[in-house]
């Protein structure tokens, strides 16, 4: 089995109220971001790549999470995505002042969280992900 993980985040860990409402709404931002191969779930948790979401059992989380995309295309398929599937507007499609070529998307998911979609320019890649295989 391998695993492909980011350089400084180990994983996200989100507290879902209702977690069958948010794994729709997480399946379907995944897809359209063409991230749906990454993610594996069961009754209990919902997973891709860093992000780990199951029920609250209390108080759920409140953080922005932000997913890199390839082109201002994937940032209005998100958005979309997002909102057909339960999401609410936190600012649809646009370029931000944040710095030159910062084109994103925010929403709200189920819980309240500030998801985003952002692409930031043209860019290469070194590698697609950093590929982990557990000895």
């Amino acid at each position: 089995m391998q695993f492909h993980r980011g350089r400084l985040i180990d994983h996200i860990h989100l507290r879902a109220a209702n977690l069958e409402v948010t794994k729709r709404f997480y399946r379907a931002v995944l897809g359209a971001i063409g991230r749906s191969d990454s993610i594996h779930e069961g009754d209990t948790f919902f997973s891709a790549d860093e992000l780990w979401i199951d029920a609250a059992r209390g108080q759920t989380s409140r953080v922005h999470l932000a997913f890199q995309v390839p082109d201002r295309e994937t940032v209005a398929k998100f958005y979309e995505a997002g909102l057909a599937a339960g999401g609410k507007d936190n600012g649809g499609p646009g370029e931000r002042s944040y710095h030159p070529g910062y084109y994103a998307a925010f929403l709200f998911d189920p819980d309240g969280n500030n998801i985003e979609a952002v692409f930031h320019g043209p860019f290469e890649r070194s590698a697609s992900s950093v590929v982990i295989t557990p000895k």
